[in-house]
């Protein structure tokens, strides 16, 4: 066991090297060992500074340790295994090497005491996870791995001006409440923003993500987003702008999860859709609202690590990921099917699943503390996710019509991971108390009421009646080959063709100008040769030595006027 005052994130960084310097059987082994090791280790860490020093006469603190860091911090051990079992049949370095940097920088940024470490480890995060999409090896990935990482980066770049500006308002670089009274505390909510996918700056995570590995989106889906969470939980609790925000974040994505065929870019949109509960929570701010925020920041890292997990292991035994090109697979993936359900079930909230117990409290949140409105668009929301996640995923995989694709079961190390997630989804569901026991507040808050679970029971049954109908009487949009245009068509499209566009015309402007100069510049030439012509036309009739003749002449003539002078 290593010292106290070693932060988690330097476990994750040596196990890198170890991976490199290792093959087989003990590479498997040292990436095992690295997060059960550091999650023991973190257990028995009490709350408090461990690791402080000065920097040019400001303090730096990159290991603080609190209940709200810790909770991040346990889940991201959690998830980190479980992603690592998931990958054990890989051998590829660079996926492996990434998978464990990219961790460590997220166990880095939620142990930050201090902005300028958050920085680093939060530019870390897009650095070491880009490899993740680019070892896909294909050019779509490569391209929509240019853009995660431009994005990425754009926001580590507005971070450090937020900080500076921090700084130099405060004189402090100390990492806790910001607020939005001044330029600084704009700026970092932007770059917290961006990586939290908020509305208009969420195509990142729907260009990225599904282009990834079948591993490298289990380990995408845990971290990034669920560090913004921890952040703005950090810096900005009880803002009422994150309220609003989240509540669109829950509702734009089902329309596109609805419509789209990528089943792996509809858990993309349903993310979003997640993280905008966990916005809300935030934006309330009451003990309530910030424990349902955290809660389910920890259970949407397990569920919708399962989600991907089983789209996943059916991409890497099918090679296809359209809802059109699959159906009928539960006869011959009955394992996959059935925690892929369990995924399903977690993450509509069904009673006794995990998404049941953290939900409901940002729900209840909004309730107690008059946003109507809101509550009844969580409420949407809530159907919404049920539709587009809880029955198209496993429906158009697994059931439908049959595709006549006959693959079985992934290999065992990736059912192992799935079974431990689907095992947390239903433990926490049946048992949250050990979940809130490690919340930021004790609300004595019961999740098991009669009015809640019949009203969310209703909610459920209502959609599930909706889905069949429309279904039945072919309303429900079908699952087609086809392109779905998304705020990312403004950059990707429409600003290139205006650019081109105006550049076109510029450039025409610009050689009808260059030829009216030379067309004068020519005419002045003409003119002023002809001038000279008549001048020298006793010396020569071509412009240049009739020139020099009549300047050597000029000079000789002075030079005789100023000796006779003399």
């Amino acid at each position: 066991m290593w010292m106290i005052d070693l932060p988690p994130f330097s476990a994750f960084f040596i196990g890198a090297l170890l991976i490199l310097c290792t093959r087989g059987m003990v590479r498997s082994a040292v990436m095992l060992a690295i997060p059960i090791l550091s999650a023991i280790h973190l257990s028995m860490v009490p709350e408090g500074i461990y690791l402080q020093f000065t920097l040019f006469d400001y303090q730096l603190t990159p290991y603080r340790l609190d209940k709200l860091s810790l909770m991040f911090g346990y889940v991201f051990h959690i998830a980190a295994l479980i992603g690592i079992i998931y990958s054990l049949h890989l051998r590829d370095t660079m996926q492996q090497v990434s998978a464990m940097l990219y961790a460590g920088s997220a166990l880095g940024a939620v142990f930050a005491g201090d902005l300028l470490t958050l920085f680093v480890f939060w530019e870390l995060l897009a650095f070491t996870s880009v490899f993740l999409i680019w070892a896909r090896r294909t050019e779509r990935s490569f391209k929509a791995g240019m853009r995660y990482l431009i994005i990425q980066v754009l926001s580590g770049v507005i971070l450090l001006a937020g900080t500076l500006f921090y700084l130099f308002e405060n004189n402090t670089l100390e990492f806790g409440y910001i607020g939005l009274d001044n330029i600084s505390g704009w700026l970092i909510f932007i770059s917290f923003g961006i990586k939290c996918a908020f509305p208009f700056a969420h195509n990142w995570l729907t260009d990225a993500y599904p282009e990834a590995t079948v591993t490298g989106t289990v380990f995408l889906s845990a971290f990034t987003t669920k560090v913004a969470v921890y952040a703005l939980a950090r810096a900005y609790p009880g803002t009422e702008l994150l309220v609003y925000i989240g509540a669109a974040m829950t509702c734009f994505p089902i329309f596109f999860a609805v419509i789209e065929n990528d089943l792996r870019r509809v858990l993309a949109y349903s993310l979003i859709n997640q993280v905008g509960f966990m916005v809300v929570g935030i934006g309330i701010g009451t003990a309530l609202a910030i424990n349902g925020a955290v809660s389910h920041a920890f259970n949407d890292v397990i569920f919708k690590g399962l989600l991907f997990m089983s789209m996943g292991a059916v991409l890497h035994m099918t090679g296809r990921m359209n809802g059109s090109d699959l159906g009928g697979l539960y006869k011959t993936m009955p394992k996959t099917t059935i925690l892929c359900i369990v995924g399903a079930a977690s993450i509509s909230a069904f009673p006794l699943f995990s998404g049941f117990v953290s939900k409901s409290m940002v729900m209840t949140a909004a309730i107690e503390q008059g946003y109507d409105w809101i509550w009844l668009m969580l409420l949407f929301a809530s159907a919404g996710v049920f539709h587009h996640a809880g029955i198209k995923i496993p429906y158009f995989a697994f059931f439908a019509h049959d595709s006549g694709i006959r693959a079985n079961d992934p290999p065992n190390n990736m059912l192992l991971a799935m079974a431990i997630a689907a095992a947390l989804c239903i433990a926490i569901g049946i048992y949250p108390q050990a979940l809130y026991s490690l919340l930021p507040y004790d609300t004595g808050y019961n999740p098991y009421d009669a009015t809640h679970v019949l009203a969310q029971t209703q909610l459920l049954f209502f959609s599930a009646l909706a889905f069949v109908w429309l279904n039945l009487k072919g309303l429900y949009p079908p699952e087609l080959r086809s392109t779905h245009l998304d705020f990312d068509w403004v950059y990707r499209r429409a600003v290139p063709s205006v650019l081109q566009q105006a550049f076109s015309v510029l450039w025409r402007f610009d050689r009808v100008l260059r030829d009216m100069i030379k067309q004068r510049l020519s005419a002045c030439f003409d003119f002023f040769a002809g001038k000279n012509d008549r001048i020298s036309i006793l010396l020569s009739q071509k412009y240049p030595s009739g020139s020099m003749a009549l300047w050597v002449v000029v000079i000789l003539a002075t030079y005789l006027l100023l000796s006779i002078v003399r």
